[in-house]
């Protein structure tokens, strides 16, 4: 009984440790944008630039609210999926394996100060793996997606300026 209690302990320990990692930082093939903005607004933000730059949320997902309903208190994390049929359609037309990667995301966090970050990884980036099998044609849609999703990001972040 006192090992389970002890692997137990240890599991908490080193699961708590993850809820107080740092800030999301520069990384191959990421884009982080620090803002003034409040998480909550800097969601909503990359929401509305999403759609008025023609692509749709398809999912959202963050551990915060379920995590407080557990007694733990992190911070605001939000992940979420954009992307469009014309470009699944596209996608697929180049590689089929390529299609997991979709939606890509934008991943929105929340400093201790309340402030958020836009971090997200570009298209070229998350497609790089199957451009053998996809070619120019996926490559240049990528391409194509890199500029949608850097103008939805600053389209967000400016958004309260």
């Amino acid at each position: 009984m006192r090992i389970l209690g002890i692997s137990v302990l240890a599991f908490w320990l080193s699961w708590g440790g993850a809820v107080l990692a740092g800030p999301v930082t520069e990384r191959e093939g990421w884009v982080v944008m620090p803002t003034d903005m409040p998480f909550d607004v800097l969601v909503t933000a990359v929401k509305a630039a999403t759609k008025s730059n023609g692509m749709g949320v398809v999912t959202e997902a963050g551990p915060t609210a379920m995590a407080a309903s557990r007694g733990f208190s992190i911070p605001g994390n939000r992940v979420i999926g954009v992307f469009n049929n014309d470009f699944a359609v596209r996608v697929l037309a180049t590689s089929t394996a390529a299609m997991i990667e979709a939606p890509i995301r934008f991943y929105v966090t929340e400093s201790p100060d309340g402030r958020g970050t836009l971090s997200y990884k570009t298209p070229s980036h998350v497609f790089a793996p199957y451009l053998d099998e996809g070619g120019d044609e996926l490559s240049e849609l990528a391409a194509t997606l890199d500029q949608r999703f850097a103008t939805i990001a600053k389209a967000a972040v400016m958004s309260s300026h």
